[in-house]
C-alpha cells in the first residue's frame, strides 16, 4: 500500500493485464464454438451432432412396456428420410428412456406409451396423415406430434430444420402396427 491507501501500481497493471487476457480468451472461445445462425448446417455439423450416444431425459411413459410399444419400436425403420437426407438410428445414452428411438444428428425422437397430452382438448386442431390423427405441439425449435387415436400415445419430436418425411414414414408404420382407438379428451 502506498501512502494514499491505493494498491501498488504493479498490482493494478497486473490486474488490468489479466482482465484483458480473460476478455480476449472468452471472445476467442465464443467465436470458435458459436453456433451457425444462418439456419444452414456447415460441413461436418451433422457428424458432430451425431457423435456418441444421445442423452435423453426420461418422461412419464406408463405404457412404455406395453405390447403395443414393443411392437412399434421393433417396427420402427432403421433410417428415416428428411429432405433427401438419410437419418440413421442413434444409440441412446444410458439410462435410456424405455420405448424410445432417435434418428439423425439433430435428432428426431419417437417415444411410445406416454400420458395423454394435456394439450388435447375437444377444440384441438388435429392433422391426419395416413389415417393417423396427430396433435402438433410447437416447442422451441421443434414440434412434438402426438398420436391421439391409438391405444397408446406416441410422441414424435421433430426439429424445425427437418422436413415432413419422418412424420410421413412413421405415420405409415404406426397405421400398420397400432390399432386405432377413439379419441379420449380426459
Amino acid at each position: 500500500m502506498s501512502e494514499t491507501g491505493a494498491p501498488p501500481r504493479t498490482l493494478v497493471v497486473l490486474a488490468a493485464v489479466l482482465a484483458s487476457a480473460l476478455a480476449v480468451t472468452v471472445a476467442v472461445l465464443g467465436l470458435a464454438f458459436a453456433p451457425d445462425n444462418s439456419g444452414r448446417d456447415t460441413p461436418g455439423d451433422a457428424q458432430r451432432k451425431a457423435s456418441g450416444p444421445l442423452p435423453l431425459v426420461s418422461v412419464p411413459a406408463p405404457e412404455a412396456d406395453s405390447p403395443h410399444c414393443t411392437t412399434l419400436i421393433e417396427a420402427a425403420p432403421r433410417e428415416l428420410e428428411s429432405s433427401g437426407e438419410k437419418l440413421t438410428r442413434r444409440e441412446l445414452a444410458e439410462p435410456a428412456p424405455p420405448a424410445t428411438v432417435a434418428w439423425g444428428g439433430d435428432p428426431v425422437v419417437l417415444r411410445c406409451g406416454l400420458d395423454r397430452p394435456p394439450e388435447l382438448t375437444p377444440s384441438s386442431v388435429l392433422r391426419s396423415i395416413d389415417e393417423v390423427r396427430w396433435l402438433p405441439v410447437p416447442g422451441e425449435g421443434t414440434t412434438t406430434w402426438y398420436t391421439v387415436d391409438r391405444e397408446v400415445y406416441v410422441a414424435l419430436t421433430v426439429p424445425e430444420t427437418t422436413g415432413t418425411g419422418p412424420l410421413q414414414q412413421l405415420s405409415e408404420t404406426i397405421a400398420d402396427v397400432l390399432p386405432a382407438a377413439p379419441l379420449d379428451f380426459g
